[in-house]
Formats: C-alpha cells, sequence, structure tokens
C-alpha cells in the first residue's frame, strides 16, 4: 500500500511538472512571437524612413537641376535694345550673358534732322518780318499833338473833406429825470463816461400818436433843458440822446408824463 502511494504521489509531482512545462514553453513561445512581431514593425518603419529620405533627396536634386532664367531690366530709351537670355544649365555662381544692341534706329535721327531745319526756317521768317514792321514804323510820320488852349481864368479846386474817424466806444446819458418847475418840468441828465468824440446831446419829444422830434440840441457840457406845460390833456414822452463827431447816437431810457409839452 505504501509503495502505490508513493507511486501516485510521484506520478502527480509528475503530471504537474510537465504541465508546468508546458505553461512555460508557451509563455517563452509568445514572447519569442512578440518580439518578432515588433522586429516587423521596425522594418516596416525603417523602409518606409528610407523611401521618405530617397524621396525628399530626388525632388531636392530636381529642384537643383533646374536651371534659373534671368530676365534683365529693359533699357529705357528711345531705341530698343537686344536682349539675349541663354536658358543653358549654369553654376549659380555663373551669371546670364545679356547684351544690349543700343544703335539708334536711322528714321528717328532723320526726324532730328528735319524738326531742326523747320524751327531755322521759323526763326528766320520771324526775323524778317519783325525787322520790317521796325522798318515800317520808322518811315511813318509822327502826328502833331493836341495842344491845350490856355485861359486867363484861375480855376478853383475843392479839396475833399476827409471824413470823421469812427468813434470806438459810444455810452448814453445815465440818471435821465423830470424836475416840475412852476411852467412845466425841467429835463436833467448825466453825461456819460465815453467822452472821446461827444459833441453834445439831442431832446426830443413825443406826443401820443406823433413821431419823435428834436425840440433842442445842447453842448456836451449842457446837461439839463426846460420844457412848458400847454396842455393837461393826453400824454408826452421825452428821450435824451449822447451824439459824437462820427454820427453815432446813444439814447437813454425813454420815460412818459401826463399833458403836452413844447
Amino acid at each position: 500500500m505504501a509503495v502505490k502511494k508513493t507511486a501516485k504521489k510521484s506520478a502527480k509531482k509528475s503530471a504537474k511538472k510537465s504541465v508546468a512545462r508546458k505553461s512555460t514553453s508557451k509563455r517563452v513561445v509568445k514572447k519569442v512571437a512578440k518580439k518578432s512581431t515588433a522586429r516587423k514593425s521596425a522594418v516596416k518603419k525603417s523602409a518606409k524612413k528610407s523611401a521618405a529620405r530617397k524621396t525628399t533627396k530626388k525632388s531636392s536634386r530636381r529642384a537643383t537641376s533646374v536651371d534659373r532664367l534671368v530676365v534683365p531690366a529693359v533699357p529705357v530709351g528711345g531705341s530698343r535694345g537686344r536682349v539675349d537670355v541663354s536658358t543653358a544649365p549654369t553654376p549659380r555662381s555663373a551669371a546670364k550673358s545679356v547684351s544690349f544692341d543700343n544703335k539708334p534706329k536711322q528714321g528717328a535721327s532723320n526726324r532730328v534732322v528735319t524738326i531742326v531745319v523747320v524751327g531755322i526756317v521759323l526763326l528766320a521768317i520771324l526775323v524778317w518780318s519783325k525787322s520790317g514792321k521796325d522798318g515800317d514804323d520808322a518811315a511813318a510820320p509822327t502826328m502833331p499833338s493836341a495842344t491845350a488852349t490856355m485861359t486867363d481864368e484861375p480855376t478853383t479846386t475843392e479839396e475833399p473833406t476827409a471824413p470823421a474817424a469812427t468813434v470806438g466806444t459810444v455810452e448814453a446819458p445815465t440818471a435821465f429825470v423830470a424836475l416840475r418847475s412852476a411852467d412845466g418840468m425841467n429835463l436833467r441828465w448825466k453825461a456819460p463816461m465815453a467822452t472821446d468824440g461827444l459833441t453834445g446831446f439831442n431832446v426830443e419829444l413825443k406826443p401820443a400818436g406823433g413821431e419823435w422830434a428834436v425840440v433842442a440840441t445842447t453842448g456836451p457840457t449842457e446837461l439839463t433843458h426846460a420844457v412848458a406845460l400847454t396842455s393837461s390833456d393826453s400824454w408826452t414822452q421825452f428821450r435824451v440822446s449822447s451824439v459824437y463827431a462820427d454820427g453815432q447816437t446813444a439814447s437813454a431810457k425813454i420815460f412818459g408824463l401826463a399833458g403836452q409839452y413844447k
């Protein structure tokens, strides 16, 4: 019995060892397969890179092999130049050969000669006509000039009067009032501050329904004027104005009184 148990145990151990070996071999096979796959992908990538490099080199070679065509600037002038451009491939340091034919055309030179000849002829005609005109003017008789008759009567000339200078500042009288008197009113006022060019004052009356009328003109220092009452009916307006040398006037405040005055 002990021998049988020992045999069974040994058989189980050998079976387990075989199973472990199989699993280890499977793992090794998987790792080898993975490594081979990675190597294949690396080989493919390297092949793609080499192909890309080859195409890049080919394109660069084509770009360098293409000849650059250099077109020189067309010269400015009356005659047209002939341009020769060679398209054969040359190294970068070599320059294109360009030749210009600057020989003027025969037609252009003939035109210039013709224009010069015509100008000389016109100038000669102009000089000849001018000299003939000067000769005619010298031969023409001179006409006598008109003589003015002299008289013994003296002539008088009136000098124009210079206009008065414009007065810069114009002001109206101030404090214009009316003070009752025995037969009417005494009108009084104060002179303005602007006295340059002041010639006097105008005293004006306006009856009801009438027009303004100047009843007195005083000097620049006369600051009063008396008016007489003629009737107690209706009413009258009063106005006093400053008068300046250039004709400008400035009126004080207007006021009215009952009755008629003159």
